[in-house]
């Protein structure tokens, strides 16, 4: 991956992390853990999010069966 890119992939996390903190969105380490993977270009963007819809969506399973 080009540094242009890298830079460019670093500026959208920053930015998405940001738009999250003021709508009052906390963002977990395991986002955080994946975004600087895909800014590094080690993930594509599908695979994150993927990643994360699979943790949210156990994670609203497991509430419900408590």
């Amino acid at each position: 991956m080009s540094p242009k890119m890298h830079s460019k992939r670093l500026t959208a996390v920053k930015f998405a992390n940001a738009v999250n903190k003021i709508e009052g969105v906390p963002v977990t380490n395991q986002a955080k853990k994946l975004s600087a993977q895909w800014a590094r270009g080690e993930i594509s963007g599908s695979a994150m999010k993927a990643v994360l819809i699979a943790k949210h969506k156990r994670s609203v399973t497991d509430t419900h069966h408590e």
